[in-house]
């Protein structure tokens, strides 16, 4: 295996500390909530509390009156109702539990919440659709005029490929098989917050806020404003965490806050409790599977056809998204002839579903590597070599007709999982166990496109600035939600300058100095965003080089800048400090800072029949898991997992760990215990105390082990981890589970009914 350090590098390639973890740490970070500014009002909001109605009557009378109270709005007051990326502000139909229909600005958090008490509102309630079948019924109400089947046409992804008819007439052995998954909350520490801060004086509006996307926020606040977006700006604050689920949300709330900024003329703070925060932020789609596959008598698969249905909830601008990701993975990292996959998603009356880490590939992974693994016991063959007859190879055509140009890694990593946890000899010994606890060892294995693909443009900029005492200041319009960002750009700033990472400071996203770069998702921020940073740095140094050859009197190709120092090559002793360049560059009226706009190559990909090259590169992994199941209660408890990812070059290896340690975590937690219960549409669990999620006494044994390799499309060939580090988890607990019990999990979480008694549950509205 390739291993961490054997790549060249100065800066990068090294596990250095994060820079922002010393004020995380103090206590001297500042999140959105704990901002407060003179005169600043508090704003809220009073949610429906029904599934699907409509408002008959709403009376804010007495919740005007009381002392302290400054504004009360309903969609009367609004000067539009819908945003930009169709949720809702603020409604008087009402299409799930977290519908808004008032919201409060007060002096007081108790005045705010004796006023959302006091106002009264009347419904005719509507009959709701809950499950996919249920949208899906000729007779169902329809939530959306614009979907009167309920069926999100934007999100409808088909693959093509080969003759899926033909394929199946060679086959000896062909299965059926379907698996849904569940709605999953995102959980961060720090619920969702803003501050909007209006200036009656020009009618700007600046907004503090835990967003994940600052330009997105500033959208909605121009939106409800109806005003130019040059009068909004948005400081984004330090993040406790996001994995997707701030895009949205936040922009939701920042909107109605500086909505009641104008109309106050004064400061608004929104702090969403854990109640709400649960029911305005997204969740992880919940998916039914219907998989057909077939294959040779030798092991070799030749036909695939899927469809895979996802149950948006009541709104959604993420899913068309998703759904183009799912299509693409939807046959796995597996060379299949013929494929025939349709995605597409439904609207419910449910919490909406939208952006969590992984993007789909969590719930699609499971699906793909149960039926790969029945379809393997179908043929007698052992799993793992079922996995090497048909696994993607370099050279491979992929399911949506893409050669694998780039170098293919997936057998290596399966052979050092299968060595590493001596996976083969551990099943023949669980096999045979007795007893009322059996241990079980299973494995899943996955790839992921790079960024955004043919998804959407994976243009982004950034900005390197020299001051004259030869320190840096690095801007980008991708933003650090806890994942390492700041320091990462640092390094590959460092590396592309050759200056120590302590001379270089990243601001910080602030909407009014640097272009929107688009989201900080799909694992883009380094494999694509930081392409710009290393661009922008190189060329700063190319710029300096000039002044420094002047001040050694040698020529520009004789001089090289390492540790801070400018010096001739062939004389080293002839040198020059980098903050004597920078003080002589300034001086001189010479360019000290350097802005670089960068637009990957255009993807030939075709959306209505999905062939084509979908990404430029994809990243690799696979994950071995071992449980213990109590079979007379059927707890499941995880013993330990190993995952191995491929991430082209680690340009921090101690955050790569600790993508990977978080990642095991969230996808035990989709694979045994989280999900967002509903009935009827209303939540059952709002709070932590019953919606569960893996703490440090639950988490097993873990160990990361990160591949390199040479791939030329990522920034100094990095390639995407922070989304591929948890989506393989849950496939691989659930092939464990089969391994100790004989029983199939085909419908997650593996809760104790399903692991005991072997049902096949409904899952969180999914089916």
């Amino acid at each position: 295996m390739p291993l961490i350090g054997e790549k060249k590098f100065k800066y990068i390639n090294k596990p250095l500390p994060r820079v922002d973890g010393v004020d995380k740490v103090l206590g001297r970070a500042k999140y959105a909530a704990d901002l407060f500014f003179p005169g600043m009002l508090y704003g809220g909001m009073l949610r429906a509390g029904i599934s699907h109605g409509i408002i008959i009557n709403i009376d804010t009378t007495k919740a005007k009156n009381i002392p302290g109270v400054w504004e009360v709005l309903t969609h009367e007051d609004f000067p539009k109702t819908k945003s930009w990326a169709n949720y809702m502000y603020i409604t008087n139909k009402v299409r799930y539990v977290g519908d808004v229909v008032a919201v409060v600005a007060a002096e007081t958090r108790e005045a705010l919440e004796e006023a959302l008490k006091s106002i009264k509102v009347e419904y005719e309630e509507l009959p709701g659709v809950y499950t996919i079948e249920e949208a899906l019924k000729e007779d169902a109400p329809a939530i959306h005029e614009h979907a009167p089947d309920n069926i999100f046409k934007d999100s409808c992804f088909p693959v093509r490929k080969g003759d899926v008819d033909k394929g199946f007439s060679e086959c000896d052995v062909i299965i059926e098989r379907e698996y849904t998954t569940q709605f999953i909350e995102h959980a961060y520490i720090e619920p969702e917050a803003c501050v909007a801060v209006p200036n009656p004086l020009d009618g700007t509006m600046t907004v503090y806020s835990s967003s994940q996307n600052p330009y997105f926020t500033r959208r909605y606040i121009a939106d409800i404003l109806q005003c130019g977006v040059h009068k909004v700006r948005i400081i984004q604050q330090t993040l406790g965490g996001s994995f997707g689920g701030k895009e949205e949300g936040v922009g939701l709330i920042s909107a109605r806050a500086s909505l009641l900024a104008k109309k106050t003329g004064r400061p608004v703070k929104i702090v969403l409790t854990r109640e709400e925060s649960i029911l305005e932020s997204s969740k992880r789609h919940p998916f039914r599977f219907r998989y057909k596959i077939g294959a040779a008598g030798d092991g070799k698969i030749k036909a695939l056809e899927a469809q895979l249905v996802d149950n948006i909830g009541a709104y959604t601008n993420q899913t068309q998204y998703m759904n183009f990701r799912a299509a693409v993975h939807a046959a796995g990292v597996y060379e299949i002839p013929n494929v025939k996959v349709d995605v597409y998603g439904v609207y419910t009356n449910n919490v909406h579903s939208g952006a969590m880490r992984g993007y789909s590939s969590p719930q699609v992974i499971f699906a793909q590597e149960q039926v790969m693994e029945e379809l393997a016991e179908e043929l007698g063959l052992d799993p793992v070599e079922f996995r090497k007859i048909n696994a993607l190879r370099t050279g491979s055509i992929t399911a949506t007709g893409q050669k694998m140009v780039q170098p293919v890694t997936i057998h290596e990593l399966m052979d050092i999982i299968m060595d590493k946890t001596q996976f083969t000899e551990k099943r023949k010994i669980y096999n045979v166990e007795t007893g009322p606890k059996k241990k079980g060892i299973g494995m899943a294995i996955c790839f992921r496109g790079c960024g955004f693909g043919a998804e959407a443009v994976d243009a982004a900029g950034a900005t390197v600035t020299a001051l004259e005492d030869g320190t840096i200041i690095i801007n980008s319009g991708l933003v650090e939600n806890g994942q390492g960002l700041k320091t990462v750009y640092s390094q590959i700033v460092a590396e592309s300058l050759g200056i120590p990472v302590e001379k270089i400071h990243f601001i910080g996203v602030d909407t009014h100095s640097m272009p929107d770069c688009g989201m900080s998702v799909a694992s883009r921020g380094t494999v694509m965003g930081s392409q710009a940073m290393k661009i922008a740095a190189q060329q700063l140094k190319e710029i300096l080089k000039r002044t420094a050859a002047e001040m050694l009197s040698a020529s520009i190709e004789d001089i090289e800048l390492d540790e801070g120092i400018f010096y001739v090559k062939n004389n080293p002793e002839k040198k020059v400090f980098f903050s004597d360049v920078c003080n002589t560059q300034l001086w001189t009226g010479r360019q000290m800072s350097v802005f670089v706009w960068r637009q990957p190559k255009e993807l030939n990909y075709n959306h209505k029949i999905g062939q084509g090259d979908a990404f430029p590169t994809y990243s690799y992994g696979c994950v071995a898991a071992e449980v213990e199941v109590d079979t007379e209660t059927g707890y499941v408890q995880i013993l330990k997992v190993v995952s191995c990812h491929d991430v082209g070059t680690a340009v921090n290896p101690g955050l790569a760990r600790g993508q990977i340690y978080g990642g095991i975590a969230m996808g035990m937690g989709f694979a045994v215990m989280e999900e967002v219960e509903t009935n009827k549409g209303i939540v059952a669990n709002l709070n932590l105390d019953s919606y569960l999620i893996p703490t440090a006494l639950d988490v097993p044994e873990m160990e990361a082990l990160i591949f390199e390799c040479d791939d030329t499309e990522g920034t100094y060939g990095a390639k995407s981890l922070g989304e591929p580090a948890t989506e393989a988890v849950g496939a691989a607990i659930a092939n464990a589970i089969y391994n100790a019990t004989g029983k199939r999990i085909r419908n997650l979480p593996a809760n104790l009914e399903r692991v005991l008694l072997g049902k096949d549950l409904k899952a969180g509205g999914a089916n």
